[in-house]
């Protein structure tokens, strides 16, 4: 049995949970950790080796979530994990045992789950682990895109910007940086397809590619007119908004533009759940600007985001189905 410092002893004693203790409780509760610990096993390090022996796939998981769910950098969560009880006991880190793994032994974890492509298999096995419990209905898809914006400076080494980021104008502002789009499940709101590309990729383009081929309606704001007749769209019937300029211009005095304004009406409420996702990265996650160089590696961070955003999304009904079944 090992015995608790007397840190760790005085912090169970206190009296109010934090609003932090309360989630990171939650997500140990929701996240399917078994099943995505099986994933990253066959590519981690093995111990016997000479040197040091590798830091066990769940710590480095969890520290890894961590890092998405509060956007902090390598250091930054070091210092975070030695600053806050709660995360520590989240990790399973004793400082009476052990020291916290230093940034770079999570620099190495991040690149192992790039190089080996994990973060797409994570968000794969979060997906079927909603599906197996009946939350991925898959009947109709919502598709949008947002701007997740990059360093524009040049005062850098090589005196440029990073070439795989761009600028677009939305409205009357430009902006530099990527654009994320994504494929929603129209029934629960979560996120089975996600895609990045440069800024100044047009929304329409990707219409296709964040189809899954099961569904029969999708749903697009006025950036996807035209998805209905481009090839790689077919299948689903679309349902696009009107252009902001042509519903203004409706004489709601006539029976016909009534009719359209409800429908266009029942459009939006539709597509008001892609949203969602986008409020759980931007806001809750802090992602609203890229943090590496490069699209491969903000691709694989993106993955990661918004699997851990789908148990988010879901976090109520997974955490009724565990109410209903330990009764």
């Amino acid at each position: 049995m090992s015995q608790r410092s007397f840190a760790s002893a005085e912090y169970a004693l206190k009296k109010k949970r934090t609003r932090r203790e309360e989630f990171l409780a939650e997500m140990e509760r929701i996240v399917p950790w078994a099943r995505l610990e099986a994933a990253i096993a066959p590519s981690y390090p093995r111990s016997g080796r000479v040197g040091r022996p590798p830091i066990g796939v769940p710590k480095m998981l969890r520290m890894y979530c961590l890092q998405q769910w509060y956007g902090l950098a390598d250091e930054a969560l070091e210092d975070a994990l030695y600053d806050s009880q709660s995360m520590r006991d989240f990790v399973g880190i004793d400082l009476s045992r052990e020291s916290v793994p230093d940034a770079t032994t999570l620099l190495k974890f991040r690149r192992l789950l790039l190089a080996n492509d994990l973060t797409k298999t994570l968000f794969d096995e979060i997906n079927a682990h909603l599906a197996e419990k009946g939350l991925l209905m898959r009947a109709g898809t919502i598709v949008d895109a947002t701007i997740i914006a990059a360093p524009s400076s040049t005062k850098n080494a090589k005196g440029e910007r990073d070439p795989d980021m761009h600028q677009t104008k939305k409205g009357n502002q430009w902006h530099f940086g990527m654009k994320v789009h994504i494929g929603v499940d129209a029934e629960s709101g979560l996120v089975h397809t996600v895609i990045g590309t440069a800024a100044n990729v047009n929304d329409v383009t990707q219409a296709g590619a964040l189809l899954h081929g099961q569904e029969r309606s999708a749903f697009g704001d006025a950036g996807y007119r035209g998805a209905d007749k481009r090839p790689e769209a077919q299948g689903p019937t679309w349902f696009i908004a009107m252009q902001p300029g042509k519903r203004r211009a409706l004489d709601l005095t006539k029976k016909w533009a009534r009719l359209l304004e409800e429908a266009e009406q029942l459009k939006a409420s539709v597509r008001a759940k892609v949203e969602h996702p986008f409020h759980v990265v931007k806001n809750l996650f802090r992602h609203r600007k890229v943090r590496y160089k490069g699209m491969a590696k903000n691709q694989g961070q993106l993955y990661s985001l918004f699997g851990l955003a789908n148990l988010v999304i879901a976090k109520r009904s997974l955490m009724g189905m565990q109410a209903r079944g330990a009764s």
